[in-house]
């Protein structure tokens, strides 16, 4: 399965650093609506009678609590809590030019240190009547205050608002993409196996996403492969069947014409015997390619030798194959390079392979032209090609291919390549192993 490579692409980062740029534009975006509201409520209280109009108020309540109690202006304890209760109040009394009361400073006795009065310009002061006369008050309230905390509250819920939705926008196209791969796994499921996977990015999720690809493609090739094992495997069988029938038919003609007495005489005996003979060792020999055909095409795994050179390998081999033909009457020209490359091969099967290809030229060869053997070679692969005259038509032996399809499946099982090409009078096979 394919990897991320940069820690950076993990989508562990990814979240974090949505995590904290969320945060940080939050905050942002905190710190903009508290300026901006400030500054709006600011110029709002500058432009407004608002704070008089909220003073007046106050100073008539004020009125109406020391009406009630009877209160005079000594009464400070009194004065002192109802300011509290207001809360956002801050009072001065003044009585005959002298500073009676202070709410900053409630426990102090102004009456005894007779502070005169510190009258400012900016202050606005209400007469309000006390049980022992008529005073002077200057109020001040941080009715800002309220509308401060308001806007504080407000863009604190906004921001963090901001954020979820920040966060969850930034989630959402993951899950999105997970959605997608859900849906595409599906049509997976469904048998389009033709279908490919959406790769998006460099994450976790895009790793998993080509690895599902790939996974689509090795399992498309793997079906690929067993479906064109099955017909080939079908292919033979039904060839096999053809052939075996003919000589089966024959022994069963001949069995039947000795049993019933039907031949004139020794020598005839003699001939239908042979011919049963013949063609029974014609069933062996197609059994037996049948046989060593299923043991190469089976499940079995090998494991290939020890790296060795390509001329040890071969020489040997090559040689006697060389020998072996001409004994039977085929000419051999060969054209071979030998180079110190190495390859890795299973010595059980390269014997097969060269036992079958000396069969394949033996039967199905014109005896009358030379087989040639070369060497081939590239930048990766070392090998050979035989190529030979076809029989002509009235000579030709029936071919099942057997032998040919038993070469190219443990070519196959080596990891190696064998490629066939036929017209109607020339056969060539070639053979390519991988350099090491």
């Amino acid at each position: 399965m394919t990897h991320y490579k940069n820690r950076k692409d993990s989508i562990y980062f990814q979240l974090l650093l949505l995590l904290i740029s969320s945060a940080a534009a939050a905050v942002f975006m905190f710190l903009v609506l508290r300026f901006a509201g400030e500054y709006a409520v600011d110029q709002y209280y500058r432009q407004s009678d608002y704070e008089e109009r909220r003073s007046e108020a106050y100073i008539e309540k004020f009125q109406k609590y020391i009406n009630e109690k009877e209160l005079t202006s000594r009464d400070t304890g009194a004065i002192s809590a109802w300011v509290k209760k207001q809360k956002i109040l801050s009072i001065r009394i003044y009585k005959d030019g002298i500073e009676v009361f202070d709410s900053d400073y409630p426990q102090q006795e102004l009456w005894e240190e007779a502070i005169e009065a510190n009258e400012y310009t900016w202050e606005i002061y209400y007469a309000v009547q006390f049980a022992d006369g008529v005073a002077r008050v200057s109020i001040f309230g941080i009715y800002s205050y309220q509308a401060y905390n308001i806007l504080q509250i407000v863009g604190m819920l906004l921001s963090f608002a901001f954020f979820l939705l920040f966060v969850l926008l930034g989630i959402r196209r993951k899950i999105n993409y997970i959605l997608k791969l859900n849906e595409e796994i599906e049509i997976l499921e469904g048998g389009r196996l033709d279908y490919e996977i959406s790769v998006k990015g460099r994450d976790e999720l895009a790793a998993l996403a080509r690895g599902l690809n790939n996974m689509r493609i090795s399992f498309c090739r793997l079906l690929d492969e067993n479906a064109k094992m099955v017909k080939e495997n079908q292919k033979i069988i039904t060839e096999m069947s053809h052939d075996l029938r003919t000589p089966v038919t024959s022994i069963l003609l001949y069995t039947e014409i000795i049993k019933k007495g039907n031949y004139r005489n020794e020598l005839q005996l003699k001939e239908y015997v042979e011919k049963i003979d013949r063609k029974a060792h014609r069933m062996k020999q197609l059994t037996n390619h049948l046989f060593e055909y299923s043991l190469v095409t089976g499940d079995n795994e090998i494991e290939l030798e020890e790296p060795e050179s390509f001329e040890n390998l071969f020489y040997d081999l090559l040689s006697e194959t060389c020998s072996y033909l001409e004994q039977k009457g085929i000419r051999v020209e060969c054209a071979l390079e030998w180079n110190g490359r190495e390859l890795r091969i299973y010595t059980d099967y390269l014997t097969r392979i060269m036992d079958n290809i000396m069969s394949n030229i033996v039967k199905y060869a014109d005896p009358q032209q030379p087989v040639q053997i070369r060497s081939v070679c590239d930048a990766q692969t070392v090998g050979f090609s035989f190529e030979n005259a076809v029989k002509s038509v009235e000579k030709k032996t029936e071919s099942t291919c057997v032998g040919i399809q038993s070469i190219k499946s443990m070519m196959a099982k080596m990891k190696e390549t064998c490629v066939t090409q036929q017209t109607e009078d020339r056969f060539r096979i070639t053979i390519r192993f991988q350099v090491v």
